[in-house]
């Protein structure tokens, strides 16, 4: 079975500002490949961290050198002028997938709402590029974004960032209706209060597998902050959810997010697993392959 992680973090020379990610000062390209291996991972998807202010161009340098293990979704200042034509000068970069902005600090919370981002959802519609977010009010909003533009893919961080009760089940739930809104559902041993195999939201997680099937869901850690080992991660949903089929775990541990990502390289090493545009119906014109090293 192809693992591919939704989301990870790598950096250099800055701990991390959030304090629930390891207190370290770097958590580079090769400590991550060494924790993949160890957790049977093949691939992951880079998202790079703002307390790190090069973490991008080391995402990217992450990529070049390994283009079948790392890709990026990446993100930019989006409150300042030139970052409107960001996204063009991000396509050809290697590794470059889509995009995501977490949207938590005061001053950004206003931005989904009034009108400060409707150009980068057109932008990113025309470029192709999907975006992942997070932020306070986003399942309020993110169906009227995809309805105005239909041809983005927009993926929902983190499970909606839930709270103790889950109490924004039926906002995540409705936003499965729109066909281009995706769920990453990372970080899920976070959201617990048991431990593993943290059967107290298994529950939660059912429904929203009923509501967004397994081609719109997507396996991922956010790993410097799990609780737990990459494998539990993994085991998690591969051994502890009996009503995943063989099928659904393909799909949900890391083909669908291939899939609706374009990453047609994502395999392990020494060619391990197959390329994904062959397989199981999930043929895509839209597949991009990365730049060799």
């Amino acid at each position: 079975m192809l693992i591919v992680d939704a989301q990870i973090h790598i950096w250099k020379g800055h701990k991390p500002t959030n304090p629930n990610h390891r207190q370290i000062a770097d958590y580079t390209a090769d400590d991550v490949l060494k924790e993949m291996d160890e957790g049977g991972v093949n691939a992951a998807v880079i998202h790079p961290p703002g307390w790190d202010p090069s973490s991008n161009a080391l995402a990217v340098e992450a990529a070049r050198q390994h283009p079948n293990r790392l890709a990026i979704l990446a993100n930019f200042p989006l409150d300042r002028p030139e970052s409107r034509s960001a996204i063009d000068g991000l396509k050809g970069k290697p590794g470059m997938l889509g995009l995501r902005f977490a949207l938590l600090q005061p001053h950004q919370q206003t931005w989904l709402t009034d009108g400060s981002l409707d150009w980068l959802w057109a932008a990113a519609e025309r470029a192709g590029m999907p975006i992942a977010l997070l932020g306070p009010g986003l399942l309020q909003v993110i169906g009227k974004i995809a309805e105005r533009h239909p041809g983005l893919k927009l993926i929902i961080d983190h499970f909606g960032r839930p709270d103790a009760a889950w109490s924004n089940l039926p906002d995540l739930v409705a936003a499965a209706k729109h066909r281009n809104v995706a769920l990453k559902a990372t970080g899920a041993p976070s959201y617990s209060a048991q431990p593993y195999p943290y059967r107290d939201i298994h529950g939660h997680i059912r429904k929203l597998y009923d509501a967004f099937g397994p081609d719109r869901m997507f396996w991922g850690t956010d790993i410097t902050r799990m609780p737990c080992s990459w494998k539990q991660c993994v085991t998690m949903f591969t051994e502890e959810l009996p009503w995943l089929t063989a099928r659904d775990k393909e799909l949900i541990m890391g083909r669908a997010l291939c899939s609706w990502l374009g990453w047609s390289r994502g395999w392990g090493p020494a060619g391990r697993g197959a390329p994904l545009n062959k397989e199981r119906g999930h043929e895509t014109d839209s597949a991009r392959p990365l730049r060799p090293a």
